[in-house]
Formats: structure tokens, C-alpha cells, sequence
């Protein structure tokens, strides 16, 4: 059975390809919705052409970058909106745009379907779409190549055995960036020896490398991405192995990331943003999201690709963190991991 880590509040508080892209997003009438979210976005061509023929509607996809950027973004436009309607927001930066008041209060008809079981506190601005669990990813084709036993935790990425050898994310632009940021926080609290400050220290001094987000990392700079970069080990997904078999997770090094959706304050179309929020959650889609981005579905009994229980498999042991104890120290986290990075 799976398990959460839960980082309990007193001890974190003494740590101290889319439809139509457009520069603009502005909807500019009742027939078009538009959708911002991340660059990782992608669902088959066939559903996104049943939206539209179920709804009547045309759906305009808007990609940002990370959903690190794509939450500031949204925060900064709060009221006045370049869309209608969100998806890519997850548990590490949703307090950003629940603090601009930049959402709608909307609970969909299938919220009780498993959705609910990742809501944040009330009121309902943001729905559960799809969840994951950031860990560490290695290259197990060029250890074995070269003869090496690559890293197997945390504390192996700070061993000069595999200096230089990793690429981690800016945890202020890139969600998975924060998500591993918070793993080492569970793992090594300020109430240890050094702590969580003293590992990071120890990986810079280790010579690792930040992307900007999880697109540069994992498709430029690692040695089984797109690109053939020159970093063997990465930080990704559990299920990144379902993807590219000949990589594997550290599935000690997790923390769980839920991602959502919601309807935008000052939406020219909030009943678009409505339909688009329930057709993320039907079905169909949920079902086409573990193949299509590689993450797994929330609603309940949606099977996942047999390979992935070989290839993907959930971790025993994840750690997670409130949300307000997220929001609570986020800002001061990002500020020193800069300090302690020299960024």
C-alpha cells in the first residue's frame, strides 16, 4: 500500500502541441474558450476535436512555459484574465493564485469521482485533474555502459563519484523544481545536522546543474533526452520510465504533485471554463493521460497502461506537505536555496 511521508506543520515551521497557440489569449466570444496551461500540455487531436463538437465551442490552447511561470503569470493577471480557464497549476504554487484571487469557485459535477480526494481547502477554486510523483531519474543505459552503479538516493547525488553528472530544476520557475526542492526539505529538516541547506550546499559543491524547468532538463541536458545532453541523471517523474525504459526512478526520492484546474476570475467565458474543467475530468481524457503526459489519472478505476506497472511503477513511500505550510514558507525557501546556490 502506498504511503504519504507527511511533513507535519510544527516541524516545517521551525525549518523556516495545442489546438491554436496565440501570443494573446483574450476570448473574444461565447463560441471560444481558452485554456492556459504549460508547455507539457498534450491530449490526442481526436478528444479536443470532441470537445468542440460536443460543446459547439472552439478550444484555444495557450501554452506558457513551466507551471512555475505559468502561476505567476496567472497571479499577475488576476481579474483580468488572458483566458478563460487554467489546467497545469499543482499543490506547490496554488496558493499563488489562490492569494491573487485570480480563480472562480466552481465544483464539478465529477468532483466526487476522486477528484475530491486531492481538493485543497475550501472554497473549491481548483480540481484535481491529474497527479505524479517528481523524483530522480537516471540514465541506466549510460551507467551501464560505462560499468558504474548509478546513484540510488538523495545523498549519492552529492557524492563526487557522480560529480557533474546531475541536472536539477529552478525551484521558482519550475513546479517539479519546487516538488524536489520540498523532497530534500522532508529529507533533510533544519532541525538535522546541516540540513536541508548543508545538502544543497553539498550538490552545488558537487557541480550540479539548473535548468530553468523540466522541458530543458529532461529533453536538453539529460543523456536519454531528445537532445543526448550530458547529464545522466535528472530530476522527473516516477513514471518518466514509461516514457523511456532504459531510465529509471529513485523511488526513494519522491514527493507527491497533484495538478489542477479552474475557471479564471473575469473569464469573458465562464461557462466555457466550466465544460472545459468537466471535459479534463470525463472519462475519456483521464484515461488518455497517462499516455499522452505521462502522469496518472484521479478519477477513480481509470487503468494506466499495463507496461506501467513494470515500467512506472507508484512508489511505496512518497512525502507530501500541507498546503498552508507550503504557502507559508515557499517565498522564504526559494530565496534561500538562491542564497545557498548563488543565483
Amino acid at each position: 500500500m502506498r504511503r504519504r511521508v507527511h511533513i507535519a506543520a510544527v516541524l516545517i515551521a521551525a525549518a523556516v502541441g495545442a489546438t491554436a497557440l496565440s501570443a494573446c489569449g483574450d476570448s473574444g466570444s461565447d463560441d471560444e474558450v481558452v485554456l492556459l496551461t504549460h508547455d507539457s500540455f498534450a491530449l490526442p487531436e481526436e478528444l479536443l476535436t470532441s470537445f468542440e463538437d460536443q460543446t459547439g465551442l472552439t478550444l484555444k490552447v495557450v501554452k506558457e512555459s513551466d507551471a512555475g511561470q505559468l502561476s505567476s503569470s496567472i497571479a499577475l493577471t488576476a481579474g483580468s484574465p488572458r483566458g478563460d480557464v487554467v489546467y497545469g497549476i499543482d499543490n506547490t504554487f496554488a496558493s499563488r493564485v489562490l492569494d491573487a484571487d485570480a480563480l472562480e469557485p466552481y465544483t464539478s459535477p465529477d468532483n466526487g469521482l476522486g477528484p475530491n480526494e486531492h481538493a485543497l481547502p475550501e472554497p473549491n477554486r481548483l480540481t484535481a485533474i491529474d497527479r505524479g510523483d517528481v523524483c530522480v531519474n537516471v540514465d541506466s543505459d549510460w551507467f551501464a555502459q560505462r560499468g558504474q552503479q548509478p546513484p540510488q538516493n538523495f545523498a549519492d547525488l552529492a557524492d563526487p563519484r557522480y560529480k557533474g553528472l546531475t541536472v536539477v530544476l529552478d525551484p521558482a520557475t519550475s513546479s517539479p523544481g519546487m516538488a524536489f526542492l520540498l523532497a530534500t526539505i522532508a529529507a533533510y529538516p533544519s532541525s538535522t545536522a546541516g540540513g536541508w541547506e548543508g545538502y544543497w550546499q553539498q550538490l552545488r559543491d558537487n557541480d550540479v546543474a539548473v535548468a530553468p524547468g523540466w522541458s530543458e532538463a529532461y529533453n536538453q541536458e539529460f543523456t536519454a533526452g531528445e537532445g543526448k545532453g550530458s547529464k545522466p541523471v535528472v530530476v522527473s517523474y516516477a513514471s518518466s520510465p514509461a516514457y523511456l525504459p532504459t531510465t529509471k526512478a529513485l523511488l526513494n526520492t519522491c514527493f507527491e504533485q497533484t495538478e489542477y484546474a479552474g475557471v479564471l476570475r473575469g473569464a469573458e467565458n465562464v461557462e466555457g471554463g466550466h465544460k472545459v474543467v468537466d471535459f479534463l475530468l470525463s472519462e475519456p481524457v483521464q484515461a488518455a493521460l497517462p499516455e499522452s503526459m505521462y502522469v496518472y489519472p484521479v478519477r477513480t478505476g481509470t487503468p494506466l497502461p499495463a507496461e506501467w506497472a513494470q515500467y512506472a511503477p507508484e512508489p511505496e513511500f512518497v512525502a507530501s506537505m500541507p498546503a498552508d505550510v507550503i504557502a507559508g514558507n515557499r517565498e522564504a525557501w526559494q530565496q534561500e536555496w538562491r542564497t545557498v546556490m548563488g543565483r
